[in-house]
């Protein structure tokens, strides 16, 4: 019996998991929502929210949807070609590349995002609302951005 190594493509963050109920006829129905970020830690990243009846479900799906939405972050010796500020609703993510050694500074989900693109030397700030869900999208925008502008 020969036992292969089945190696992942994508590694992935769940960012959160959120219970939601709505009101039906008979009372409130419980779902969950499921933020998740997939990345191969070279340049690839994508992002899926979705909901599901169990967290199992949801995060199947979310992770699902985040395959669907990969995209190519132009990496650049470990950082980003250039500083981008990128607005998504009343989140404000400033991304600022860096020299090696410094690390990825950001917090938690912009940090997710950056970490599972590959970037290993960045500084960065979430200005304005502090909803993951927004600052992620944030995150993933400015990504799409620098790979719309610098793409040769």
């Amino acid at each position: 019996m020969v036992h292969e190594v089945i190696k992942k493509e994508f590694d992935n963050k769940v960012v959160e998991i959120r219970r939601v109920t709505r009101v039906v006829a008979g009372g409130k129905r419980m779902r969950f929502r499921a933020l998740v970020v997939i990345g191969d830690r070279n340049g690839r990243v994508g992002i899926g929210l979705r909901k599901g009846v169990d967290v199992a479900d949801a995060i199947g799906k979310a992770t699902s949807q985040a395959k669907k939405h990969l995209i190519q972050a132009p990496l650049k010796d470990g950082t980003i070609p250039q500083r981008i500020q990128m607005e998504y609703k009343s989140a404000v993510v400033l991304l600022k590349p860096a020299r090696a050694g410094t690390g990825i500074i950001a917090g938690g989900p912009v940090r997710a995002v950056l970490s599972l693109a590959g970037v290993k030397n960045i500084t960065s700030k979430m200005l304005g609302s502090s909803n993951k869900i927004s600052n992620v999208r944030a995150t993933y925008e400015a990504l799409r951005q620098l790979r719309e502008r610098f793409s040769e």
